[in-house]
């Protein structure tokens, strides 16, 4: 390791908030950045559909300088171009770790390692193979607050949208149902906990859907993905 310097891939959901946490709080690494993907066509988190002024918050909450690759065509090629040049940058000022808040999907992490090692960094996964059930509970436990703004409609319908993760949420979670929801069965948005300096309050929007658009199939990697049709969005609005 050259460096204790490290960039965070920050999606605003439970799990990188409860993942920056636990960097923070036991001095793993120095986080210099926290990077999100956002659609520049509709000014949002990529896949989460949250507004960039509550990712903005959630940065000027926690206190960490927030970098925003805005992506266009939604294609892979476009991403990776886009990150490289980003953590080029970042490599250039002495960061060498890319930090991710990943749990158990062996795949991706094998994509984010092999892509890190072609520019010379490495990725840290600190959340690695943790028992979901009990990473979700301790996230309960310590007083996170999160909601839930994206369904897969292949796991969880409109009903979903706007709840909070609490004992309820875990309780009556479906069967089929990750409780992180690590294959891609919801995306939640943190606002409240340890982590921030102050709360984000906010309040739901509309709820709309959005059928699955596959612009990349050739790098469709996972199944789950096959019986997903859409995806519920609800907007979250700053109170």
């Amino acid at each position: 390791m050259k460096s204790s310097k490290a960039i965070f891939f920050w999606s605003g959901g439970k799990d990188s908030a409860y993942c920056l946490h636990k960097v923070l709080k036991e001095k793993l690494f120095d986080i210099e950045y926290l990077l999100t993907t956002v659609n520049d066509n509709y000014k949002r988190v990529s896949m989460h559909g949250v507004r960039e002024e509550l990712l903005e918050a959630q940065a000027k909450s926690i206190g960490i300088p927030l970098l925003k690759v805005g992506v266009i065509e939604g294609t892979n090629n476009e991403y990776e171009r886009l990150i490289k040049e980003t953590l080029l940058k970042a490599k250039s000022k002495d960061i060498y770790n890319v930090i991710y808040g990943d749990i158990f999907l062996e795949d991706l992490r094998v994509y984010r390692e092999d892509f890190l090692s072609k520019i010379g960094m490495q990725g840290i996964f600190p959340i690695w193979n943790i028992n979901t059930f009990e990473l979700i509970n301790d996230f309960i436990k310590q007083k996170f607050k999160s909601i839930i703004c994206c369904t897969n409609d292949g796991y969880l319908g409109k009903e979903w949208l706007g709840r909070e993760i609490d004992e309820s949420f875990v309780q009556k979670l479906p069967n089929n149902c990750d409780p992180c929801g690590e294959n891609g069965e919801y995306h939640t948005f943190c606002y409240d906990g340890p982590l921030f300096k102050e709360r984000i309050n906010l309040k739901v929007g509309k709820r709309i859907y959005k059928r699955l658009e596959i612009k990349d199939k050739e790098n469709l990697q996972t199944t789950n993905q096959l019986k997903t049709q859409g995806f519920w969005f609800c907007d979250l609005l700053s109170k």
